[in-house]
């Protein structure tokens, strides 16, 4: 399955992780990682929020590479919206 991820440069990781997942929760399955962050459901494919220290790892998978633009643009761009004061940018990178 194609995946891609994001590593997204901030020191707040964790509250961007937690508000992104209470978020999307409201219309997706959203689970606690063992270890720490989140595993997203959409209908499209799959997320994983992993926050670090200094970054947000964002992991995204879909069947198919349109339907993994999709996934990416849901997470890319709600987590862009919450951090616009901070000037978060997102950039998915191809998982090889």
């Amino acid at each position: 399955m194609p995946s891609s991820t994001a590593r997204v440069a901030t020191d707040a990781a964790g509250r961007y992780a937690k508000q992104l997942a209470s978020h999307l929760g409201r219309r997706i399955q959203v689970r606690d990682r063992p270890g720490g962050g989140f595993h997203l459901t959409l209908q499209a494919g799959e997320g994983v929020l992993v926050p670090e220290p200094t970054r947000l790892v964002m992991h995204a998978t879909a069947p198919d590479p349109e339907t993994l633009a999709t996934v990416q643009d849901v997470l890319g761009s709600h987590l862009e919206r919450f951090g616009r004061r901070n000037e978060l940018i997102v950039t998915w990178e191809d998982d090889e």
